[in-house]
């Protein structure tokens, strides 16, 4: 019985595997074939082909730069913008998206949310970076907690590695929240002179146009209206379907 239902378990784990695999080969092929059809100037199918990518959840910086080059051909220049962000949000030091980016916004003269002092400070490290920093913190601090512990006599270097090992791990720690949530609530502007208003209402005053491209802070939604902080520091109303968030 024993022997029966490992074999039962390895069949199953053979079969889990060879999905995976199918998918993965499957998802490889359609990556190649939209990368074809761009190449062959057929943006539109491309664009189509990269999105079916998209929706299946294997997100990848690669995918979503590809995805906004066949945008800004096409010149969609407001979704190529959101896809180099999306590029930038899942690998932040993505050196061909940050520069395709800025040619992009040049292009619309889009307009970009202030960062704070803090995420200016961020941007030359990685989340993978501030968890390995946690990581070696959180265990450099655990043994010096345990050599005092068994120490017949208690050292004032310990106690002190010690207290810096767990305040620099608090520093990563922060750090890597700030990074992660970075792009939460981020969304930019695809429509074309999208007008930000007071209220929801087509007729209510302008706050801001905003070009295509640019950025917001989404706050909050309300049927088909966006309530959204603005680059002026302000705050206004857009028809929800001119803007989507970075993240998905």
């Amino acid at each position: 019985m024993r022997i029966r239902n490992l074999l039962v378990a390895l069949c199953s784990a053979a079969i889990c595997v060879a999905a995976v695999s199918s998918s993965f080969a499957q998802s490889d092929a359609e990556f190649a074939k939209a990368n074809q059809l761009y190449s062959q100037g057929d943006y539109k199918q491309a664009i189509d082909n990269y999105l079916k990518l998209v929706r299946t959840g294997e997100w990848s910086p690669a995918l979503f730069y590809d995805l906004g080059n066949a945008y800004f051909r096409a010149k969609d220049f407001g979704r190529a913008v959101l896809n180099y962000k999306r590029a930038l949000a899942l690998d932040r030091h993505h050196p061909e998206s940050a520069a395709n980016l800025r040619i992009a916004r040049d292009e619309t003269r889009a307009l970009e949310m202030q960062p704070s002092w803090l995420t200016r400070h961020l941007q030359f490290v990685s989340l993978n970076q501030c968890s390995i920093a946690a990581a070696a913190a959180f265990w450099a601090g655990i043994f010096c907690i345990a050599g005092l512990v068994f120490a017949r006599r208690r050292s004032t270097g310990a106690i002190m590695l010690s207290t810096l090992s767990f305040a620099f791990l608090a520093v990563a720690l922060f750090a890597a929240y700030k990074i992660d949530n970075e792009s939460k609530g981020l969304g930019i502007v695809t429509g074309k002179d999208v007008t930000a208003r007071l209220a929801t209402a087509d007729n209510a005053s302008t706050v801001l146009v905003l070009p295509a491209g640019s950025e917001i802070k989404i706050l909050s939604i309300r049927g088909d209206w966006t309530y959204a902080a603005l680059p002026n520091d302000q705050r206004g109303w857009i028809r929800s379907k001119d803007a989507e968030s970075v993240r998905l």
